[in-house]
């Protein structure tokens, strides 16, 4: 035996299991930090637009939507979107690139239902905006923790594409 197949034999595996533990950490650390933020957010611009006249009446079930209630849903969809970074990192070689692409079109099929709950247009505008001010906080904090993958194709980090080679 020679030290060095013993050593790409045994070291690498238990590096690279080190290094993609201390990943996904790091992505659920920040995914969370960004969550808590987003619930702030949310909460903030909520309560600034109930200051200014919005009720968040909602016609379908006659209750308006309690301040509380933004923070316990951005927190919970948050949650779900870290999960899917997660996901992603975990078993994806472009991960930044699909979780990119699937936020930013869950964030879009997400601005449809203020639409369809009848409420009147500053309410719907309001609910829309929010759900953006959410995705402005979280897409953004997380397509950065995903891209410093490095088992994804070198080149553009966010689009996850392949560098071209001068000469090859």
């Amino acid at each position: 035996m020679t030290g060095a197949n013993d050593t790409g034999v045994v070291a690498a595996p238990v590096s690279g299991r080190r290094g993609r533990t201390r990943r996904l950490r790091g992505l659920a650390g920040t995914g969370l930090l960004a969550t808590l933020a987003a619930m702030a957010a949310t909460t903030g611009v909520a309560a600034l637009a109930r200051a200014a006249g919005v009720d968040f009446q909602i016609p379908e079930g006659g209750e308006a939507i309690p301040l509380p209630g933004f923070a316990v849903v951005t927190g919970l969809f948050s949650v779900v979107g870290v999960a899917i970074a997660l996901a992603l990192l975990r078993w994806s070689a472009r991960a930044t690139e699909r979780f990119g692409w699937t936020a930013v079109s869950l964030t879009a099929i997400s601005l449809i239902p203020p639409l369809l709950v009848g409420a009147d247009a500053a309410i719907s505008a309001t609910l829309i905006g929010l759900h953006l001010v959410a995705a402005t906080v979280m897409i953004p904090v997380l397509v950065r923790s995903l891209g410093g993958r490095t088992d994804r194709p070198s080149g553009d980090p966010a689009a996850g594409l392949p560098a071209t080679r001068a000469g090859g």
